[in-house]
């Protein structure tokens, strides 16, 4: 099996800055892609910004210039440093990755979600 640690969610003030982890445990191969995802009451989850296996990074348009995602593969944690923040960012931040349990299986796992919450 495979857990997502996620950390790092809080209360601040419209400008200021958050930093997330996630930390992936367990029997993981190779993981593919890593990414944060978010939702607020009543709509969809949406991708905020992803990191796969060779680099490739993509981001939602309404953080694009304000949010870094980054991933140390030695430690299987992705991060995603959150600058300049809106009200409109809140939402509770979901960890999500593509990982290979073995040589053939993969899966997609999510975390437990941390609550980011901007005041304006």
């Amino acid at each position: 099996q495979v857990q997502l640690g996620e950390s790092g969610g809080g209360l601040v003030r419209a400008g200021g800055s958050l930093r997330l982890s996630c930390a992936a445990s367990g029997s993981i191969f190779r993981i593919i892609a890593m990414g944060w995802y978010r939702q607020v009451p009543g709509n969809q989850r949406e991708l905020v910004a992803q990191v796969n296996a060779g680099g490739g990074l993509e981001y939602a348009d309404s953080v694009k210039g304000r949010f870094t995602i980054s991933r140390d593969n030695a430690k299987n944690t992705v991060y995603l440093q959150m600058n300049t923040l809106k009200p409109e960012d809140t939402a509770v931040y979901y960890c999500q990755a593509y990982i290979y349990d073995t040589t053939t299986t993969w899966s997609i796992y999510w975390g437990q979600g941390t609550q980011v919450t901007v005041s304006s």
